[in-house]
């Protein structure tokens, strides 16, 4: 059996266009990065060389940041976002939201806390079945707008047909490697 070995390629030289001006140093609360040229880090030949699990962390973990970001400006977490969202179209016992949740990011029994928290502020009502209160609707309303911008922001620049190939060679690599993912 042969192995193709990769050799590390040096990195690309920037071009000689301007340098951007220096601008204000981001906030802890902004969630949209700004305007910039994009680049890729190595050149395609480089680009095979590069560790997926490394990029595929410092994706998630920066689609995340982002994504929490944005819920932090409608007072929510991720996960309580995904009880409320569970919860949109009616009531639903409080275990089927559990289990439905429970394998997202690793969240586990965490998420009963969360629960917990969405009753206290009124935000759901009822307890072994949860349904949103008024409250609760004009909130996942506003989470709503907010997270379109956040996947619409996400998804800049990338087509539909590279999403799809993304998601295709993320879940082949999932896959090949044993490992278990889903999403409803």
């Amino acid at each position: 059996m042969t192995t193709t070995q990769r050799t590390p390629q040096p990195t690309p030289q920037p071009t000689s266009e301007p340098t951007p001006q220096p601008t204000a140093p981001p906030t802890t609360q902004q969630t949209t990065p700004p305007a910039a040229r994009f680049t890729y880090s190595h050149d395609d030949e480089g680009l095979l060389n590069q560790p997926i699990g490394y990029w595929s962390w410092a994706a998630n973990k920066a689609v995340i940041d982002y994504i929490r970001a944005g819920l932090a400006e409608v007072d929510l977490t991720q996960p309580q976002w995904w009880v409320i969202n569970q919860v949109r179209d009616g009531a639903r016992s409080r275990a089927e939201v559990s289990t439905m949740l429970s394998g997202y990011l690793g969240v586990g029994d965490a998420l009963q806390a969360d629960i917990d928290d969405l009753l206290a502020r009124g935000l759901l009502s009822g307890e072994a079945t949860i349904s949103l209160t008024g409250t609760g609707a004009e909130l996942l309303e506003r989470a709503t707008v907010r997270q379109r911008k956040s996947l619409a922001q996400i998804h800049e620049g990338v087509s539909d047909a590279e999403f799809l190939t993304t998601m295709k060679v993320l879940q082949r690599m999932i896959h090949n490697t044993g490992g278990k993912a889903w999403h409803h």
